[in-house]
């Protein structure tokens, strides 16, 4: 990896120090001159034109001297990355299981490009699926293929075109909240949603509206017709006006609000500087926001298909030497419903809790769950049934005794 920086960084002090560009605007601007000059006087347009050849011709050589230069560095950074990053085959897909499930995959695509805010490329990947769609139809496919299309993107009762809507309001809303420091388009959409966010125990509305009373305390404010001038006493006002919903719940967290009013000349050292001082605090409460918002359409925060290219990227390496070691001595995959080796992956990327039984050492599943003993120990109900052989049995890790029918299973 060094040889690539090294290379990246050589090549970015080339580009910095070129002079193509100067050559370039040199050549453009004594063009101009010449065109300007017989413009004036059309007379000398011979004696301009022949004094412009060598001048122009001079600025040609260096732009192409440059260019020779710049190709070279791209050479040698393209011959480190090849080093570092060798071509080789992917694993077989002779097994995939999405191959047959074509309409998930486009599923996934149109979704991703909906939460990244592509609407433009989600409507032609759309308008083209269907045009296949209603292709395959003709050619003697399914006679609702178009239909299945229109509603390609329904979530539960939320029909294709809603989502659409939901998903353009969304992005307003985090557009304005972003760019324009505007966080009244989110209030009012919490407040909007305020029955669906509180069944979900939900503390979206309060975040925002602290997030607001501390930009009005630092000295924001949002009027009709643009940010005008605010401070303590609007945040006061605001606080006045709007906080007596979050009664009781927050009362603890509205008291620090007020309390920081106290400590106005010296903030940087109260109790409350985490508050009123802290520089994620609008990445933090858009990406609330944006959570609360796709949990209410039966989504998640992120993009699947996003996490899956990317558990797909950091498994990648250790399935492709697992793929070699296999090839040299002649093995195959025999495992079904679970990888053969340890994927580690980032805790954001663990979503299923995971029980390998200690006997057996395999992983639970749906057919063979995990199975608590009265004395409190866990094992596999493959592993129990070996042990107890229909009777009473020891548990192996402790001198309890029990009977295979006083197991309980467990539900992680």
């Amino acid at each position: 990896m060094e040889l690539v920086q090294k290379e990246h960084e050589r090549l970015s002090k080339r580009l910095k120090a070129s002079q193509g560009i100067k050559n370039v605007q040199s050549t453009i601007d004594l063009l101009q001159s010449a065109r300007d000059a017989i413009a004036s006087d059309p007379s000398q347009a011979s004696i301009t034109l022949a004094k412009l050849q060598n001048p122009v011709k001079s600025s040609f050589d260096a732009i192409n001297d440059n260019l020779k230069e710049t190709h070279s560095g791209l050479n040698k950074y393209s011959k480190s990355l090849d080093k570092l990053f060798k071509d080789r085959p992917l694993p077989s897909t002779e097994h995939d299981a999405l191959s047959s499930q074509e309409h998930l995959i486009n599923r996934a695509i149109a979704m991703h490009l909906l939460r990244e805010g592509q609407f433009s490329v989600a409507s032609t990947f759309l308008s083209e699926m269907t045009e296949k769609k209603i292709l395959d139809q003709q050619q003697g496919a399914s006679s609702d293929a178009a239909e299945n299309a229109a509603n390609f993107l329904d979530i539960d009762e939320v029909p294709s075109n809603e989502v659409r809507k939901q998903f353009t309001t969304m992005y307003y809303i985090l557009r304005e909240m972003k760019q324009s420091n505007n966080l009244l388009p989110a209030i009012e959409w919490s407040r909007d949603n305020n029955q669906a966010l509180g069944a979900r125990g939900s503390n979206l509305e309060f975040e925002l509206c602290r997030l607001q009373f501390v930009w009005l305390f630092h000295g924001g404010a949002q009027g009709p017709e643009g940010p005008v001038s605010a401070g303590r006493q609007a945040a006061l006002e605001y606080a006045r006006r709007e906080f007596h919903v979050f009664l009781p719940r927050y009362l603890r967290e509205i008291q620090q609000l007020m309390g920081a009013m106290a400590f106005c000349p010296n903030l940087q050292d109260s109790p409350y500087r985490t508050i009123f001082n802290n520089p994620s605090a609008w990445e933090d409460v858009a990406h609330s926001f944006t959570r609360e918002f796709c949990s209410l359409l039966g989504l998640s925060a992120d993009s699947p298909l996003y996490v899956a290219a990317t558990a797909g990227a950091i498994a990648l390496p250790t399935l492709l030497k697992l793929q070699s070691i296999m090839k040299a001595k002649r093995t195959e995959w025999t495992s079904e419903n679970e990888l053969p080796v340890e994927i580690p992956l980032p805790p954001s990327y663990l979503f299923h809790s995971i029980f390998v039984c200690p006997v057996s050492k395999e992983q639970t599943t749906d057919d063979n769950p995990p199975m608590m003993m009265p004395c409190g120990h866990v094992i596999a109900e493959e592993s129990l049934k070996r042990l107890c052989k229909g009777s009473r049995f020891k548990c192996p890790y402790c001198p309890s005794e029990s009977h295979p029918r006083e197991a309980r299973k467990v539900f992680l």
